[in-house]
């Protein structure tokens, strides 16, 4: 969840919130601001890993996840950062527009799609806005002697969040690639050759996730964990064909039609489903398959979730191709 991303368009039915102070506001770097957000009584946040997020709901009409870049090591606070997106359909520049400090914001608990496994090794590559997972993640890694390299790229140093912090920080460890100095970062170059005991994290724009999937197709499987800004484009074996879900527990079957989603054919028939970004990023909506294939069309689960079958996130994937009917948890 990309630093954050503009991740969803309408008010889910979502986990639980609370009331935040904005007590920072600052603009750290070109279209980028950050938000250091505290208790209103000084309490702490509860424990959360590297690579966790939180729903942030923006006035009465849009939620969005955002990636904790604070350090998960302090619980005074929480800190996100909030690119201003060209083209935004609202949530980014809701929050330049509209969040000042002192205000009061209305956050979920930390949850986590991106989680960090133990390896001896890590290689981190962020792009853009897509750098703020990535700082918990080192931080964690430093602390515990982890062998690691971030490489970073982004269009100019103005533009990249936290890169002089992390240089600062680090050292030679960082690499700051800025493409009016030293064009595009080299992909290529930085995954040649796969290492053994090396986990990749990444986290960018499609373009850059889609040409580190490609040249880490000979990596040792599970070596790669990635978080999109955007679900996974569909390729061209995908189906738009309508199809039945049976819904176990309620004991109702639904027909989608090729332009409406499960998750809204089941709300639909009045069947309420814990929902937030409605775009196959937060995981809001993972349901459990009881029968048929499903098509995923997520950037939430992992290629050997997918491929297990067992969870779903019904607000973008569907059934799959020649599976007409799908019954699930619900």
């Amino acid at each position: 969840m990309g630093g954050l991303s503009a991740r969803a368009d309408r008010r889910g039915v979502g986990a639980s919130t609370r009331e935040v102070i904005a007590e920072r506001v600052d603009r750290i770097a070109d279209g980028v601001v950050s938000l250091v957000l505290v208790t209103p009584d000084g309490s702490p946040f509860q424990p959360w890993e590297p690579g966790a997020h939180i729903d942030v709901h923006l006035g009465d009409q849009y939620v969005r996840q955002y990636s904790l870049c604070s350090s998960p090591d302090d619980l005074s606070h929480l800190r996100v950062a909030v690119l201003d997106v060209p083209g935004s359909r609202g949530g980014s520049r809701w929050i330049h527009g509209n969040v000042r400090p002192g205000d009061t914001l209305e956050i979920s608990e930390p949850r986590n799609n991106f989680p960090v496994r133990d390896s001896r090794k890590y290689l981190f590559l962020a792009g853009g806005i897509g750098i703020t997972p990535i700082i918990p993640m080192i931080e964690r890694a430093a602390e515990a002697g982890k062998d690691w390299r971030l490489v970073y790229g982004g269009r100019s140093r103005g533009s990249m969040a936290f890169a002089e912090q992390l240089v600062g920080t680090y050292g030679d460890r960082v690499d700051v690639v800025a493409e009016d100095e030293r064009g595009r970062m080299d992909l290529a170059g930085v995954l040649a050759l796969p290492r053994a005991h090396m986990l990749v994290y990444a986290c960018g724009p499609g373009g850059m996730l889609r040409a580190v999937e490609d040249l880490c197709m000979g990596w040792p499987p599970g070596s790669l964990h990635t978080e999109r800004f955007a679900a996974t484009a569909l390729g061209p074996g995908s189906v738009a064909e309508p199809f039945e879900v049976e819904l176990a527990r309620s004991g109702k079957t639904v027909s989608v039609p090729t332009d409406r989603t499960i998750l809204e054919a089941v709300e639909d028939v009045g069947v309420r489903v814990l929902s937030s970004c409605r775009q196959g990023l937060c995981g809001t909506c993972e349901t459990t398959v009881v029968s048929g294939e499903p098509e995923h069309r997520d950037a939430v689960l992992t290629q050997d979730d997918q491929d297990g079958g067992a969870t779903m996130m019904i607000c973008v994937s569907r059934a799959a191709a020649g599976c007409g009917r799908l019954v699930l948890d619900l």
